[in-house]
Order: structure tokens, then C-alpha cells, then sequence
């Protein structure tokens, strides 16, 4: 059975995509930690980030490198942080959140938006790409 994010990537399940290659897509948190927090997955369905080929885990790492690069332009923060937790939804996906204090990355805080505000921050995200 398919992932939520194989769901999201097909088009199944509308999202707010910030980013997406042959390879690779990004798309807004709808439960976000922070303003911008964005998911950065290979389209490949593979649970578990060390279970990724090489080529693929690299390819995914440079890819979030660049969202996350344009997240920072986008969003005023201290700084961008990353993690790969994946408990949650058995695809691997990359965090990005911005962070203003550590509390941003504990998953224990979390922000709403509505979907003005969240078509407004993937827009000023991709228009940083």
C-alpha cells in the first residue's frame, strides 16, 4: 500500500509543494514545527533512510541542501535544522524546519497556518529556488 507521501507525490493528496525534481520532492509540513517547515523525500517509497542506495541518500541530501537554502532566504530564522526521524510515515523524509530557538525542533511545538498563509510561504519559498 502506498505512503501518504507516495499519495502526495502521485497527486492523490493535494499538497503545498516547494520543490520537485526527476528523483525528489518537496512540500510544506501541514503540521509544521516552525513558519516554512518543509519534507524533502525521494519519489523512490523506501522506509528507512540507511536502506537508500548511495546514489539516492547523496541525491537527497543535495536536494534538501537546496530547499533548505531557499527555506533560510525565505523565512528570517537563526538557522535551518535537519533531521530524519521517519517514525511517524514509513518513507524516508527530511525536516527542514527553521529554527529560532531549540524548542522549534523538539516536534512538542507546534504552529497552524491557514491555507492562505501556507500557499504564501510555498510561494516565497519557490520563488527563492
Amino acid at each position: 500500500m502506498p505512503s501518504i507521501f507516495t499519495k502526495i507525490i502521485n497527486g492523490e493528496i493535494p499538497c503545498y509543494k516547494i520543490a520537485e525534481d526527476d528523483q525528489f520532492f518537496a512540500f510544506l509540513d501541514i503540521n509544521p514545527n516552525a513558519k516554512g517547515h518543509t519534507l524533502c523525500v525521494p519519489k523512490k517509497e523506501v522506509d528507512k533512510i540507511m536502506d537508500l542506495d548511495a546514489e539516492t541518500y547523496m541525491g537527497l541530501m543535495r536536494f534538501a541542501r537546496k530547499v533548505g537554502r531557499a527555506l533560510e532566504s525565505a523565512v528570517p530564522c537563526k538557522r535551518v535544522g535537519m533531521t530524519v526521524i521517519g517514525l511517524e510515515v514509513p518513507h524516508v523524509h527530511v525536516h527542514l524546519i527553521p529554527l529560532q530557538t531549540m524548542a522549534n525542533a523538539t516536534f512538542q511545538h507546534k504552529e497552524s497556518f491557514t491555507e492562505a498563509e501556507f500557499m504564501a510561504i510555498a510561494e516565497s519559498i519557490r520563488a527563492r529556488l
